[in-house]
C-alpha cells in the first residue's frame, strides 16, 4: 500500500512540474498575439477595451504563477477577437 502511495505521489508531482510549464509558456505567445491582432480587428469601443482588459488580467495572472487561469482570460480575449473578424 505505501509503494502505490508513492507512486502516486510520485506520478502527481511529474505531472504538477510537466504541464504547468506548457501553460506558463503558452501564455507570453497568446499576449502577443492578442498585441498583433487588436489594432486590425473590427471591434466596437467596448469590445476592445474589454479584450484588453482580459489581456491585461491574463498577462498578471502569468506574472504571478497562476498559469492556468492565465490561459483562460487570454483565450476569452482571443474569442472575442476572432468572433468580430
Amino acid at each position: 500500500m505505501k509503494k502505490r502511495s508513492l507512486g502516486v505521489a510520485a506520478s502527481a508531482l511529474f505531472l504538477a512540474l510537466t504541464v504547468a510549464p506548457v501553460y506558463a509558456f503558452h501564455c507570453p505567445a497568446d499576449v502577443k498575439a492578442i498585441d498583433n491582432a487588436l489594432p486590425k480587428a473590427k471591434l466596437s469601443a467596448d469590445q476592445k477595451a474589454q479584450v484588453q482588459k482580459l489581456r491585461d488580467e491574463g498577462e498578471a495572472l502569468h506574472k504571478s504563477g497562476a498559469h492556468k487561469d492565465s490561459v483562460g482570460k487570454l483565450a476569452e480575449a482571443m474569442r472575442i477577437i476572432l468572433n468580430n473578424m
